[in-house]
């Protein structure tokens, strides 16, 4: 998993040319307005560093203390200890960072979501999907993001719904197969025919079906070459709605 800091890090377009001085608030600004803490010391600072592999500067405390000084102060001092940045500062970076600080709070939120899995494949393969939003390769992770949410359907029927499936299944007969017994037998199911009989059985409620044909949807778009442009927004709100509202609902 990528360090927040370092996805942060990672995410500044002119990184290379910064001079420590000038990292020192960036990364002042990722601690106290995108971690939201109140203050931070010139060791949480040096962290940063350390986590993003760059050499931990001598001077950061100094550099604190120093940017609290004169008219054009770019720090001030948190009466509980600390440092937060000047809102003229602030504000600078906020605009300076743009779009691609909003990927790096997006990415922040996927990850929230992966800290509530419990440890195993499947959130190694969530984790994966979120490298891929954050390599900026939103096919990939819409791609994955189905495929995890999907075969975490087939555990849940096949271990808690599987009479009700099949009495759809007979209901509704399909020409490959007539009865499920195991977990590979569900993908003789095409997509569309699964949820449907999910929908039938009343595993799902019509607004997860709706849900699950809609990332469908985006998922036959995402697979395919095309002029179609996956965009991000798009892959956060697929990812999302995956884990919140099939793959945390439906427990195993």
């Amino acid at each position: 998993m990528i360090a927040p800091a370092l996805r942060f890090y990672e995410a500044i377009e002119d990184r290379a040319s910064l001079t420590d001085s000038e990292l020192v608030s960036y990364f002042l600004y990722f601690l106290t307005v995108e971690q939201g803490d109140t203050a931070a010391s010139a060791k949480a600072i040096n962290e940063c560093f350390a986590v993003c592999d760059l050499r931990v500067p001598g001077r950061t405390a100094a550099y604190l203390s120093e940017g609290t000084r004169g008219r054009g102060a770019k720090y001030v001092k948190a009466p509980s200890g600390g440092y937060r940045l000047h809102r003229k500062l602030s504000e600078t970076l906020s605009a300076r960072l743009g779009s691609r600080r909003v990927v790096v709070q997006t990415s922040a939120e996927l990850r929230s979501l992966e800290a509530a899995f419990p440890d195993g494949p499947k959130k190694k393969f969530l984790a994966e999907a979120i490298d891929c939003f954050e390599a900026n390769a939103n096919r990939a992770a819409v791609v994955m993001s189905w495929i995890l949410a999907l075969d975490h359907l087939f555990d849940y029927v096949l271990a808690h719904r599987l009479d009700e499936f099949n009495a759809a299944l007979a209901a509704n007969p399909d020409k490959r197969t007539k009865k499920i017994n195991t977990k590979d037998e569900f993908s003789d199911l095409k997509e569309v025919k699964f949820i449907e009989l999910c929908r039938a059985a009343n595993i799902i409620s019509n607004d997860v079906r709706k849900i699950l044909d809609e990332a469908l949807g985006v998922r036959n778009t995402a697979a395919h070459p095309s002029g179609v442009e996956v965009a991000r927004s798009k892959a956060v709100s697929v990812i999302e709605d995956l884990v919140i509202n099939v793959i945390r609902k439906f427990q195993v």
